[in-house]
């Protein structure tokens, strides 16, 4: 059974997904592969006690603190390079950018080889199916310019500038 809750945030609704114990999911209102690989299974609304920790969690992160994704039980579901590409991501610091290009670097020394697909990397990070606590927003392109966020750019932007990222000198800000 997957249970689900409603948080209000700064940027819009969120959708919060638990199953078996663990978070699943968290989508923006409109966000492209809304409930991923979740679609079509049973869902409740419930307060379970993951939900509302990942509900702490963002109280935190939009009150300005730098709450860590371990913090919270975790599972998202994909292929295992996707969940490589997404435990790079959860190692992005607060407030840090990383290019498509770095991530794929990261992943290819880590699995022994020369080198690995950014597109295939960027294909991963627009499947995250845990935004925000997995922090895709922070994945930019190697000229600095802000790309494919299945929430929308606007709250790509939205999330940078929270963390301080658009500060000014940023040809996005």
């Amino acid at each position: 059974m997957v249970y689900t809750s409603q948080y209000d945030s700064p940027i819009g609704p969120l959708l919060l997904a638990e199953r078996d114990g663990k978070l699943a999911g968290l989508w923006m209102e409109g966000q492209k592969y809304f409930l991923g690989s979740l679609r079509g299974e049973p869902q409740k609304r419930k307060a379970t006690p993951v939900l509302r920790l990942a509900e702490q969690w963002l109280d935190r992160y939009f009150a300005g603190e730098k709450p860590a994704p371990g913090e919270l039980p975790l599972s998202p579901m994909g292929s295992e390079f996707q969940k490589e590409v997404w435990q790079i991501l959860c190692e992005i610091p607060y407030g840090e950018t990383a290019t498509y290009g770095e991530i794929s670097w990261k992943l290819a020394a880590r699995r022994g080889l020369e080198r690995m697909s950014a597109r295939a990397v960027g294909g991963a990070v627009g499947h995250n199916p845990i935004s925000i606590i997995i922090p895709c927003h922070r994945v930019i392109s190697s000229n600095g310019s802000l790309t494919g966020y299945a929430g929308g750019l606007q709250k790509k932007m939205e999330l940078l500038t929270h963390e301080g990222v658009g500060m000014p000198g940023n040809q996005w800000a």
